[in-house]
């Protein structure tokens, strides 16, 4: 029986100063782990999918201890590669009121930058897979990722399993020789769901709204016309859903997003996130918390309506998953969004 949910990509040491202090402002730094592939992953198994995290990780204790928390979350980690090199990390200060939050990676030269064509088996991997995940942050990390990718979506293709992409433009990391718009529209000619915002869509597909609306403000017309334009350009996507987040400082947020299947365009409900505890992350649950609901919701409305409530709920959770259940995200967009104790 196909019942897995594969996704592939990097896991990173995740390095964060303290609270709201600057990068190194204390000599203190707080470790964790994150990646794009990964939170999704821990998101589907927190939802009691069967979920299957494939990637490359030093054989040193770093890695172990990474592969040791993914399992803990119940990701099924038996096709990961304990590899030479080391691991990619990144580190975060997190913004306050005006100040927004910054990113540095360096994760160059890291194992899973090296990964070889014949590393991974895709067609014993995706064997018993439903759904196969990726984003546009692996293609960027080197051309032999990308390269990787496609050959990982083309077997999934071959072998009937629903694919998805989180477009996830990060202009930081395109830095091999190629622009994402050069490389981003050959993965999705394999892809069913694409998941992205109004940036993502024109960096990496090229493709942008005539519609142009005011500075600050939300234009569902512009996002239609986006939709409309991914689903005519590549006629293998099905679904495409859009974020919508109007940054009103780096603590407030008013979060929602659209979904366009090519029967209805539809907005979410629009949540105001106000005193945000951790927003990297933020999209990934969004991408999770929407496989989910296209599995197991009966339309693509109720979809989009999970995925928003779980994304909001992330934004209150130190670190790049979202630890949170069905029942807890089924109660927000219920309408219990009180935050009163649960007795």
């Amino acid at each position: 029986m196909k019942n897995k949910f594969v996704s592939f990509g990097e896991i990173m040491l995740r390095l964060k100063s303290p609270g709201y202090d600057r990068l190194f402002q204390s000599p203190t730094l707080e470790a964790t782990f994150g990646g794009g592939e990964a939170n999704v992953a821990v998101s589907l198994a927190n939802y009691g999918l069967d979920a299957k995290f494939v990637t490359a990780l030093p054989d040193n204790d770093i890695g172990t201890a990474c592969l040791r928390e993914l399992r803990g979350y119940g990701v099924d980690v038996s096709d990961i590669a304990r590899t030479k090199g080391r691991m990619g990390i990144y580190f975060l200060e997190t913004g306050a009121c005006q100040r927004p939050s910054k990113v540095i990676y360096d994760r160059a030269d890291s194992a899973f930058a090296n990964i070889k064509e014949g590393d991974f088996d895709w067609k014993t991997i995706l064997a018993d897979a439903k759904w196969f995940h990726v984003t546009g942050i692996t293609p960027a990390v080197s051309a032999s990722i990308a390269e990787e990718a496609i050959r990982a979506l083309k077997v999934a293709k071959e072998l009937g399993v629903t694919t998805s992409i989180d477009l996830n433009y990060r202009a930081k990391l395109w830095k091999y020789g190629k622009r994402a718009d050069e490389v981003m529209p050959e993965l999705t000619k394999y892809i069913d769901v694409v998941i992205a915002n109004e940036e993502d869509c024109q960096k990496a597909l090229g493709i942008s709204s005539d519609n142009k609306p005011e500075l600050g403000e939300i234009s569902l017309d512009c996002y239609k016309e986006i939709t409309d334009k991914v689903l005519t350009q590549y006629p293998n996507v099905k679904t495409v859903a859009i974020t919508l987040r109007e940054s009103k400082s780096a603590n407030r947020n008013l979060w929602s997003a659209c979904i366009n299947d090519g029967k209805e365009f539809y907005r979410s409900r629009i949540y105001d996130i106000t005193d945000i505890v951790d927003r990297v992350g933020g999209g990934d649950s969004f991408a999770g918390g929407l496989i989910y609901g296209l599995a197991t919701k009966p339309d693509a409305k109720a979809a989009l309506e999970f995925a928003v409530g779980a994304s909001c709920l992330k934004h209150t959770i130190n670190g790049d998953l979202n630890l949170v259940s069905v029942d807890e995200v089924e109660k927000l967009i219920g309408g219990d969004g009180t935050g009163r104790i649960a007795r």
